[in-house]
C-alpha cells in the first residue's frame, strides 16, 4: 500500500499500485457515503498545528465521530471512479474496526484492474527487447538490494541519471515536433500534468 498527500494535505493510502503507471494511475477502494465521496477523516492527536487525516476506506468506520461508508467503489488517482458500488454489510462486520474486519476488495479491484487495461490500450507499447531488459534489470537490481545494498543504491542512483537525461532528450524532440500534452499523456499513461511538467522542463534544457 503506497500513500500520497492529496487535496487540502490529507495522506491518501493506495491500496493498488504497479511499476507500469505509478502514482499516476494507484487505485483503491473509495468510500461512499450517502452516495458521495466523504471528506477526509481527522485524527485527535492533541494540540499542534498539524492534524493527521486520511481518506482510506478502513478509517471510515463510524468511530469516535468519523463518517461510517455505506459502500466502496473502485478509485483512481487519475481522477476515474468505478461505477459499481459494493455495499457494506454491517450487520456482519458489527463493531469491530473495518481494517480488522473481512472486507472483500475483489470487486473494486477488478474494476480498477479493467480500468488499467483500457489505459495500457492507449499507453505506446515497449520494444520487446527493451521490456526483456528492464524486467531483468528489476531481478538483478531486487536480489543485488538483498546481497549488495550499497551497490544497489549506487546503482539505482546511476539509472536515475540516465533516466533523468534520457528523459530530458525524449521529451525534447516530442516539444520539437509539437505534439501535445494530452497525446503525451495518453501515450505513457500518466496525467496530462505529469506530462505537461516533462515537455516544460525539456523546453528549459
Amino acid at each position: 500500500m503506497g500513500r500520497n498527500v492529496g487535496e487540502g494535505g490529507a495522506l491518501v493510502d493506495w491500496d493498488w499500485w504497479t511499476v507500469d503507471f505509478g502514482d499516476a494511475h494507484a487505485g483503491a477502494a473509495g468510500v461512499l457515503v450517502g452516495g458521495c465521496e466523504p471528506g477526509p477523516v481527522y485524527f485527535d492527536v492533541g494540540s499542534g498545528p498539524d492534524v493527521p487525516s486520511t481518506s482510506h476506506w478502513s478509517a471510515y468506520d463510524g468511530r469516535a465521530r468519523r463518517p461510517r461508508a455505506e459502500a466502496l467503489r473502485a478509485v483512481c488517482a487519475c481522477g476515474w471512479r468505478g461505477p459499481a458500488q459494493y455495499p457494506l454489510d454491517w450487520e456482519t462486520i458489527g463493531d469491530q474496526p473495518l481494517y480488522e474486519a473481512d472486507v472483500d476488495l475483489t470487486g473494486a479491484l477488478a474494476d480498477w484492474t479493467a480500468h488499467l487495461s483500457v489505459v495500457c490500450e492507449t499507453a505506446v507499447p515497449l520494444p520487446e527487447p527493451l521490456a526483456a531488459l528492464l524486467v531483468e534489470m528489476a531481478g538483478q537490481l531486487t536480489a543485488t538490494a538483498a546481497d549488495a545494498p550499497l551497490a544497489a543504491l549506487r546503482a539505482a542512483g546511476v539509472l536515475e541519471r540516465i533516466a533523468a537525461r534520457v528523459s530530458r532528450q525524449a521529451a525534447g524532440t516530442l516539444c520539437d515536433d509539437g505534439m501535445s500534452a494530452e497525446a503525451v499523456a495518453a501515450a505513457l499513461g500518466t496525467t496530462r500534468s505529469k506530462a505537461l511538467v516533462l515537455l516544460l522542463t525539456a523546453q528549459d534544457r
